[in-house]
């Protein structure tokens, strides 16, 4: 019996697997929208975002995605190698081009586990590249930014690593500075990031991705332009394409724990995404 039981219990793993990604394919979802993926380091697309990112960029969702990547993970004198690395799974994941893959480099912006980045120099560099005329918009004018929705990741970080958590805090200050002589008009840009979870969820892969996909049958929804939350699963084909990225892309970077990491975290199959209330 528990013979049986056993051969039974990974392949009732994976069809509820199945079933949670077959229901997940009529979600509200974004269209029609143009979305920054705002990261930290090369591999960062891949490791945590990769059901967002093949998800989005489904030609028939017509999104232009861009990636904007904060720093090319020079830790270890590797930045002209990640770089690369970066638009190479980028493209395998779905980006249309390579000339949608920007890579800021700034000493002020290190690639550290030790170092909280300036949130101030986050806004500026976002208004840089999608609001460049914030200063000229009248105060009795909607304010302007040529981008709709900005991804990144939540004020946990998912794995607690500061270069992270100030995104989350960079992106906020960006916000708040577009709407801040703009009082009663509707913020242009939207944000939403990823949900960290506890340690027991992070590696649980498709069991997580079950779970979650429960959880999110049963909270309450926003529907409309910007739905929320946003869940994006991936299927056997999506989760081996962002293994893929790491293995093929991002092949300096490929250490014995990234190996289980792209085994079994769950963010390699399952992305839930919360629109923030920042403005």
């Amino acid at each position: 019996m528990n013979w049986l039981l056993a051969i039974q219990l990974p392949g009732l793993v994976i069809v509820l697997w199945l079933f949670t990604f077959w229901m997940s394919q009529s979600f509200p979802t974004i269209s029609g929208k143009r979305i920054c993926l705002l990261i930290a380091h090369p591999d960062d697309e891949a490791m945590f975002f990769a059901p967002t990112l093949l998800w989005l960029t489904r030609p028939e969702f017509g999104n232009q995605v861009l990636v904007l990547c904060l720093s090319s993970g020079d830790a270890d004198g590797l930045g002209h190698v990640r770089k690369g690395e970066l638009a190479k799974s980028a493209l395998l994941l779905g980006v249309k081009t390579s000339e949608h893959v920007v890579v800021i480099e700034d000493e002020k912006l290190p690639d550290s586990m030790t170092t909280t980045w300036d949130p101030k120099l986050i806004s500026s560099i976002l208004t840089r590249y999608f609001a460049s005329k914030i200063a000229s918009t009248p105060s009795t004018s909607a304010p302007q930014a040529n981008l709709d929705v900005i991804i990144t990741f939540d004020g946990s970080g998912v794995s607690g690593h500061p270069n992270h958590i100030s995104l989350y805090h960079g992106a906020g200050a960006f916000l708040r500075n577009l709407m801040s002589r703009h009082t009663g008009w509707q913020c242009p840009v939207r944000l939403y990031t990823l949900t960290s979870v506890n340690a027991a969820r992070k590696y649980s892969s498709v069991l997580d991705a079950t779970s979650t996909v429960v959880t999110f049958l049963w909270r309450h929804r926003e529907k409309g332009s910007f739905p929320t939350p946003l869940l994006a699963v991936s299927g056997p084909f999506g989760v081996r394409k962002g293994q893929r990225a790491m293995t093929e892309a991002h092949k300096s970077q490929m250490r014995w724990f990234r190996w289980g990491w792209i085994g079994v975290s769950r963010y390699m199959v399952v992305n839930d995404l919360k629109r923030e209330k920042i403005v």
